[in-house]
């Protein structure tokens, strides 16, 4: 058992707090990380490899429970179900820099858990897991590369700031994280408002050097709890079967690797062939031959050995000759086709990317406020207008599979689209549509994230969205190999996979909007993702360039199939007589004119149709039902019934008043019936509004002048 402890790390006057050893005991490690009024359980635990596992099987689910803000979950079994999508984020950001930093080797089941039991409006949980992670895997001494840490960066006016709170990541241009291991950066996330390359560079920089001082922490922890960090060798393997194979096919990958002409295709099947004839040529050899009995003992093992020639060839070639598999020079983008209005005009708006073989189509549907996705977790916002969704169907990759809900990876591509193009969307003000893009991936060769933010400024500009600029984005790729650095532009499909890091970058001609880094090593230093950065705007510029050739500016009109929006605001106090009891007048006023009507909390009051006249029909019945009116306002109405002792008349949309028996004429009465009839159109003044919000009209005193505004008002001649 630990003993308990107690540590507080600050940060420009921010206190990080770890509790070690007072929950979990059972966990392999677990460490309470807490800022200010947030507080997040990780734990960490390994158990022994399942035979025939072949790949490191590590598990990263982040866990929210909403007791953590004082709420009872909605829903019929008020309990948590299905992880938000925020929590889905999370697991992948913490996933993300951990993954790399265990050894490769290792075979052994390792879950992490990360739990927020308490949370502010102030202090984002996330980075707060990141970093509690590592602490948590260090004390269960697992095998591990570390430590590592992440930060949040913000940057508000000229200044940067080390986890930045909920309001100050919504005043500022910047919402990065950033993680990193002894070795250099391993990590980042960034949203930004098109911020400068060099700005950008910057903060990375200023999250690097906090994100040192963790690691010193986490040192510092270990040291005085007696706990070594475990680095374990690789295991001894014997290389029979390994250098059989790598003579066999080295010679015939080399060339297949130099023929530039072959496609994606192509050079799979060639390869295909290769290990095929190599499978054929173990199974040549005597059933008591070293390589045949280390073959059939594994039979994943000529599959994996034939991917590490592959690889080491791929990479050589980079490194030795500064060409790629398909003839590209390393800061080379490869071929991009681009249309829009693909589909028909009842489709919102459409536009098809096409980098070589990555292709992906966009497509844009515009709704009401009321089609804004409610979020139902810990974190502030409440409502999302802009939703971005990310689907790969296996038909892509020319494979076959179930299909069945978004995976983590179509939630996070989906979410990196969306935070590119969130910066450049109109203010809710000029344009208060809701809007979805869907990201169709129909063939797949790398890259298909940036592929959807491309097709998707596209497709809003094809819909008409008034975006301020388009945006574009290029994924960079890394070969390291000793000293020796090579950054590829545009990566394809097996350079990603056989690369060192996939680096996404997104903005506009200003600058960038989202970043989004993983690595397969073990870090980088500062300088080198630098010089991605860079030698991506050469490529984000490029391919704005080609998406200009197709649709340069948004289209002046929207879809004529787009529902038509008028907005208008209403006195707050009134929202309740345009809703209604139990939502009776609202639900009258859509059935009535055909229009969908939404209404804020400030007033606000937003009337859809795709006619035009009905959402103005719509309008006319709640402006007159919201209508202040005051005594001697004059008007054209319709009797609407009559009582003994006066006439109700209609005098606005949904607005009615009384004309009393001795109002009716400048001389008595004798029968209501006598001198009006239903349905007759009368020009009547406000007499008064009495104490219980009744309208007493009269048609006496009311001047000929007076009466003509009326009727032109009303469109009657």
């Amino acid at each position: 058992m630990i003993g308990e402890i107690d540590k507080s790390i600050s940060f420009d006057g921010r206190e990080i707090r770890l509790k070690v050893g007072l929950l979990a005991p059972q966990a392999g490690g677990a460490v309470l990380v807490e800022s200010e009024e947030t507080a997040v359980l990780v734990a960490a635990t390994q158990s022994s490899g399942r035979e025939g596992i072949d790949f490191l099987p590590l598990l990263v689910d982040y866990e929210e429970r909403l007791y953590a803000a004082g709420r009872i979950p909605g829903g019929f079994l008020r309990r948590e179900g299905r992880p938000p999508e925020k929590a889905t984020l999370i697991s992948r950001l913490i996933d993300r820099p951990m993954r790399p930093l265990f050894p490769q080797w290792l075979r052994d089941d390792i879950q992490i858990v990360a739990t927020t039991l308490s949370m502010d409006e102030r202090v984002p949980p996330d980075v707060l897991a990141v970093t509690g992670a590592s602490i948590a895997t260090l004390l269960a001494q697992i095998p591990f590369n570390g430590p590592m840490a992440a930060v949040r960066v913000g940057l508000v006016g000229d200044d940067f700031i080390i986890n930045p709170t909920y309001n100050e990541i919504e005043v500022g241009d910047l919402d990065l994280v950033v993680a990193g291991s002894p070795d250099g950066v391993i990590m980042v996330e960034a949203g930004a408002n098109q911020l400068p390359e060099h700005d950008m560079i910057e903060a990375i920089d200023f999250g690097y050097e906090a994100v040192r001082d963790l690691i010193q922490e986490q040192r510092n922890l270990l040291e005085e709890l007696g706990i070594e960090i475990i680095h374990l060798d690789p295991p001894e393997v014997d290389s029979t079967l390994e250098d059989f194979i790598t003579e066999k096919s080295t010679s015939s990958i080399k060339e297949i690797l130099a023929h530039y002409e072959y496609t994606k295709p192509q050079r799979d099947e060639k390869l295909d062939e290769v290990k095929g004839t190599v499978a054929e040529a173990i199974a040549e050899l005597a059933e008591d031959d070293a390589v045949r009995v280390a073959a059939d003992s594994n039979p994943k093992a000529l599959p994996t050995v034939f991917k590490g020639v592959t690889k080491k060839l791929m990479r050589g070639q980079i490194i030795e000759e500064g060409m790629r598999v398909d003839g590209r020079k390393l800061d080379e983008v490869r071929k991009i086709t681009c249309r829009t209005s693909l589909l028909p005009s009842r489709v919102h708006g459409s536009a098809l990317f096409q980098r070589e073989l990555t292709q992906v189509m966009s497509i844009v549907t515009l709704g009401t406020p009321g089609d804004a996705q409610e979020l139902d977790d810990l974190h502030p916002d409440e409502q999302k207008r802009y939703l971005h969704h990310y689907n790969m169907p296996p038909y892509s990759v020319g494979e076959t599979k179930p299909m069945r809900s978004p995976g983590r990876r179509e939630v996070g591509h989906g979410a990196l689209a969306e935070r590119a193009l969130l910066p450049v969307l109109p203010p809710r003000e000029e344009f208060p549509y809701v809007i979805r893009v869907v990201s169709e991936v129909l063939s797949s060769n790398g890259s298909t994230s940036m592929g959807s933010v491309c097709g998707s400024t596209l497709s809003l500009m094809d819909a008409g969205v008034p975006i301020a600029k388009p945006v574009s984005g290029a994924a960079m790729g890394l070969i390291k190999e000793g000293e020796e650095v090579r950054i590829l532009t545009d990566i394809q499909g097996i350079e990603d996979f056989l690369g060192d890091m996939d680096f996404k970058v997104a903005g506009t001609e200003t600058g960038i909007t989202a970043l989004q880094m993983d690595m397969k090593i073990t870090g980088l230093p500062v300088a080198i993702i630098a010089d991605a950065i860079n030698q991506a705007r050469g490529a984000r510029l490029h391919i704005l360039d080609k998406m200009n050739e197709a649709l340069s500016e948004p289209r002046k009109e929207l879809s004529p199939s787009a529902p038509r929006l008028l907005t208008i605001k209403i006195d707050p106090d009134m929202i309740g007589l345009v809703i209604g009891p139990g939502g009776k007048t609202i639900k009258g006023i859509t059935e009535q004119t055909g229009a969908k009507v939404d209404i804020d909390d400030d007033g606000t009051v937003t009337i859809s149709s795709t006619d035009g006249a009905k959402a103005q029909q719509a309008r006319g019945i709640i402006e007159g039902m919201t209508k202040k009116l005051s005594a001697g306002d004059v008007y054209v109405g319709k009797v609407t019934r009559i009582i003994p002792i006066g006439a109700f008349v209609e005098f606005l949309p949904g607005k009615e008043g009384m004309i009393h028996i001795s109002q009716l004429a400048d001389y008595r009465v004798g029968k209501v019936e006598d001198e009006v009839s239903v349905g007759e159109e009368l020009v009547v003044k406000v007499r008064e509004i009495d104490g219980r919000g009744r309208i007493n009209l009269t048609r006496l005193g009311i001047h000929p002048d007076e009466a003509a505004t009326a009727r032109a008002a009303s469109g009657d001649d």
